[in-house]
């Protein structure tokens, strides 16, 4: 049987800021068990889509920042100038050769940004809408 996909893990200098960050720009939301409080701060927080519609993302805390260019990235269907507006920078736009932008998240995790399959989708407090 093939290997599937459990979560996705992130390293995060500010794990908080930038689960929030994620939480804003895919429609996240923090996973919590119900009727439990929130984790301590310093834990690893989830973030899942309301209807499980895509994987948990992990964001862990580390001491030390990244170094050189991150070897997993994270590729969405969106609007750049949405992800610009809630604070990505532009590393690359999209080419002849390339159909998609590469912006960085707040701790410069590289991500591509590839415009929405369907004419009129764009993102609405993170969640695509027609």
């Amino acid at each position: 049987m093939p290997a599937r996909i459990k979560d996705l893990v992130v390293d995060a200098a500010d794990h908080q800021a930038l689960a929030d960050w994620w939480c804003a720009a895919l429609g996240y939301e923090r996973r919590r068990p119900l009727g439990q409080p929130p984790p301590p701060a310093e834990w690893a927080v989830a973030i899942h889509h309301p209807q499980d519609a895509g994987p948990v993302i992990w964001f862990t805390p580390v001491p030390d920042p990244a170094a050189g260019r991150n070897r997993v990235r994270f590729d969405v269907w969106g609007d750049t100038g949405e992800f610009l507006a809630l604070g990505a920078t532009m590393v690359r736009r999209h080419d002849e050769d390339t159909g998609w932008d590469v912006l960085a998240d707040p701790e410069g995790n590289e991500f591509g940004v590839f415009a929405p399959r369907s004419p009129g989708l764009h993102l609405s407090g993170g969640r695509t809408t027609p």
